[in-house]
C-alpha cells in the first residue's frame, strides 16, 4: 500500500470509529436509489425523503408509472426536493432513456461494466458526474468513487489535493489509492459526508472532528 493509501485508510478508520458504518445509500430498491440520486442535487436528504414518500403515496414510484406520469404531476410530487421543475425534467429524461432501452427491467439497464454504465448515464441530459457515480456505486453495485463538495473540501484542507484538482482528478485520486472494495468505497464516501456536515463546513469546526489529529490547514477552501 502506498503512503497516501495508508493515510486514507487511517483517516477512514478514524471516521468509522466515530460514526460507525453508515450503510448507504438510503433506498429500498435500485429505482429508489436512482431517483434519490437525481433528486438530491442541491438539496439535503430530508427533502428528498419527503419527495420519495410523495411518489410512493401516489403509487408513482415504479418505472411504468414514472414513464407515464406528466410533468406537472411529477413536479408537484417532488416539490419538497426543490428546483422541482428542473428535477422533474431530469428524472423524466432518465426514466425515458431506461424505458426505451429495457422497459421495466432496470436491473438489465444497470447490468454492464462500471465504465460503460457511467458513460451511458452521462449521456442523459441532466445527469452529472456525481449523480452518475452515485447510481453506478449504490444502485448498480459497481466500483465508481463518488465525489462531492465535502470530499473536495476535506481532502484539500488535509493537503491531499490541490485547489485546481477537478472532479475527475479527485475521483482518480481515490480510485488509485484505495483497494477495489465495494463496501469500502461505499462507506468511505458516506463517512466523508458525515465529517463534512458536522465539522468540515465552509467555516470549519475542527474541535472534536475525527480527522482533527491529521495535519490540516483550515484556511484552505475557506469561504468568506
Amino acid at each position: 500500500m502506498s503512503r497516501t493509501g495508508k493515510t486514507l485508510m487511517d483517516m477512514y478508520a478514524a471516521m468509522r470509529e466515530r460514526f460507525a458504518h453508515q450503510r448507504w445509500w438510503p433506498g429500498e430498491t435500485q429505482l429508489e436509489i436512482c431517483v434519490g440520486a437525481i433528486l438530491t442535487q442541491n438539496t439535503n436528504w430530508t427533502n428528498v425523503e419527503k419527495a420519495i414518500a410523495n411518489l410512493k403515496a401516489a403509487g408513482r414510484l415504479s418505472l411504468p408509472a414514472l414513464a407515464k406520469i406528466g410533468h406537472d404531476e411529477l413536479a408537484g410530487l417532488i416539490r419538497p426536493a426543490g428546483y422541482f421543475n428542473v428535477k422533474a425534467k431530469r428524472l423524466k429524461n432518465f426514466i425515458t432513456h431506461v424505458w426505451r432501452q429495457v422497459g421495466d427491467d432496470l436491473p438489465a439497464f444497470l447490468d454492464r461494466s462500471a465504465g460503460e454504465l457511467r458513460e451511458e448515464l452521462l449521456g442523459i441530459n441532466g445527469v452529472g458526474r456525481e449523480t452518475a457515480d452515485s447510481i453506478v456505486l449504490y444502485a448498480a453495485g459497481k466500483l465508481s468513487f463518488v465525489v462531492d463538495a465535502y470530499t473536495a473540501r476535506i481532502m484539500l484542507r488535509h493537503g491531499l489535493l490541490c485547489p485546481e484538482d477537478d472532479y475527475e482528478a479527485i475521483k482518480e485520486f481515490f480510485e488509485s489509492n484505495l483497494a477495489d472494495d465495494l463496501d469500502l468505497w461505499n462507506d468511505y464516501h458516506a463517512q466523508l459526508v458525515a465529517v463534512g456536515k458536522n465539522y468540515c463546513k465552509p467555516r470549519p469546526a475542527c474541535d472534536g472532528c475525527p480527522l482533527e489529529k491529521f495535519p490540516h490547514d483550515i484556511r484552505a477552501g475557506l469561504m468568506d
